[in-house]
């Protein structure tokens, strides 16, 4: 989903984060240029943070009323002694990374909102584009910095540096297995703790789905549904950290020894697929309509199936709701784990471009932001009585017509909003649960720069789709997969795949001594 809000002209992105590239991001304490051009401008005697925001939950931006929410919260600013005010831009989602990059590249913005899952404004492009200014020195002892556990600013660092700042939510990946219970009871039932409790590794605990998926062939139409997606190294997270997306399975760190490595050529992957070939044979898995696209998402919207995979969240009930309401249990099969992805869905940037004052401006804005509760919940629901009302002290949403509508995971920290109707009381704890008791990975922090070893890079990329993923979803049958591997590998080594991995290798071994 997501992907789907990224804008589609990324060359004029591109263009103005060049611009900002070759304006070095330098940080002029005093010149005119970033005092007027980029924050500090004055307001009523006060300095002025220009915010830029990405607007998804409405039709269009009501600048009337984002100026009534942008007064409502420099009042309480003024009441907390701030002696600065905000100026926020919200912006449609499919315009956002063409706007927003302009102003940067135009000293227009002083803090702006940013993911790594963006292809034009992410957090890798403005650190490409040496578009984000260092807080590092700025951020330790202040509102901001207390108000998140520290391996979650750690998660967060390029190169060891605190160039974002993460809106505190979910923050740790882990994975489970899911059960429609309307599916379990016609095989007499499904044991998910015990699954959950078998053997101490991944392989242990899904080799004790079958004896359930051998009584479900023949009467459910898909034993297992995986919607076509590899699932290697998310099932396997506990053992290797898998440093890029985009190489899924090919590369990953070795969370025993901390050594990079190919992964693809461990006994756990050789393992992995196989038991996937078998589950393929024994009809656990429909093969052709998992590489065919036919059993997706969607799905789980039907009775059709009795096991899914689920992406760990601080309450997993929530799967029900996307799955049609539809009653389910859950066994976690990995640890919870805090990695270089996790913690940068949604966080905030502030221009290379602004002055010291204006980025300790910023950062104080977002310590308030985080942890005050007037201010959360004018930025993230707009102003009471107009955009939401409150029930019970809840906020409800559902009633009037909202011009102003943001959610809390693109905003704030889920701990100072006001919770919403329908929402656990107990979700703060939730989340902190969630987050505390997850580990960073031996990784997490490191980020891998393929751009010396592009063009092989995405040759790989391009082969796991045509190879990697078929043979993570049993497509080659269990007496093929060695020979398949070997293939697969061959291909991979004549499009460069050894010097990508030498270059991870080396880029990681660097990060690790400056540690």
């Amino acid at each position: 989903m997501k992907k789907s809000f990224v804008m589609k002209a990324a060359a004029l992105s591109a263009a103005a984060l060049l611009v900002l590239a070759s304006c070095g991001g330098k940080k002029d304490s005093g010149s005119a240029s970033s005092e007027s051009g980029s924050g500090s401008a004055v307001s009523s005697g006060k300095r002025t943070i220009k915010i830029y925001r990405a607007t998804y939950n409405t039709g269009s931006v009501d600048e009337k009323e984002v100026k009534a929410v942008e007064d409502a919260i420099n009042v309480r600013l003024g009441e907390l002694g701030a002696d600065y005010v905000v100026s926020i831009r919200d912006i449609m989602n499919g315009e956002y990374g063409d706007k927003a990059n302009m102003a940067l590249a135009g000293g227009e913005v002083d803090l702006l909102w940013t993911a790594n899952w963006w292809s034009t404004i992410g957090t890798n492009d403005l650190n490409k584009g040496n578009a984000a200014y260092d807080l590092t020195n700025l951020l330790p002892g202040t509102r901001l910095w207390n108000s998140m556990p520290a391996w979650y600013w750690e998660a967060a660092r390029y190169d060891g540096k605190d160039l974002f700042v993460p809106v505190y939510k979910e923050g740790a990946e882990g994975y489970m297995i899911k059960v429609l219970l309307s599916s379990a009871d016609k095989i007499g039932g499904v044991d998910m703790k015990k699954i959950e409790n078998t053997g101490t590794t991944t392989y242990d605990k899904l080799k004790a789905l079958e004896p359930y998926m051998a009584k479900a062939v023949g009467k459910i139409k898909y034993p297992f549904v995986f919607a076509g997606t590899a699932m290697f190294y998310r099932f396997y997270l506990d053992r290797f950290d898998c440093i890029d997306n985009g190489l899924l399975s090919l590369i990953g760190v070795d969370q025993k020894t901390n050594e990079m490595i190919n992964t693809i050529q461990t006994p756990e992957f050789e393992q992995y697929c196989t038991m996937m070939a078998e589950w393929g044979e024994k009809g656990y898995v429909n093969v052709d309509d998992e590489i065919g696209g036919i059993a997706n998402t969607q799905t789980c919207l039907t009775q059709d199936w009795l096991f899914n995979w689920w992406t760990a969240i601080p309450n997993n009930k929530e799967s029900e709701g996307r799955d049609g309401n539809q009653p389910e249990d859950f066994a976690q099969i990995t640890k919870n784990w805090g990695r270089s992805t996790t913690t940068l869905g949604s966080c905030f940037a502030v221009s290379a471009r602004c002055s010291e004052q204006t980025a300790k401006d910023c950062v104080d804005f977002l310590g308030y932001l985080f942890t005050d509760n007037k201010i959360a919940n004018l930025y993230t629901y707009g102003i009471e009585g107009k955009d939401y009302v409150l029930t019970n002290g809840l906020v409800d949403r559902t009633s009037g017509n909202a011009t102003y509508n943001h959610s809390p995971w693109e905003s704030t920290s889920v701990k100072a909003v006001t919770l919403e109707v329908n929402e656990p009381s107990n979700k703060v704890q939730m989340y902190d649960d969630f987050n505390n008791n997850a580990s960073g990975t031996v990784a997490s922090g490191f980020r891998f720069d393929h751009s010396s070893v592009d063009a092989a890079y995405t040759s790989c990329v391009n082969l796991f789709e045509e190879y990697g993923k078929s043979l993570e979803l049993g497509a080659f049958g269990s007496k093929n997969v060695k020979a398949k591997i070997a293939e697969f590998q061959k291909k991979l080594d004549d499009a460069g795949y050894q010097d990508v991995l030498a270059e991870a290798q080396k880029q990681y071994n660097a990060w690790k001594a400056s540690k």
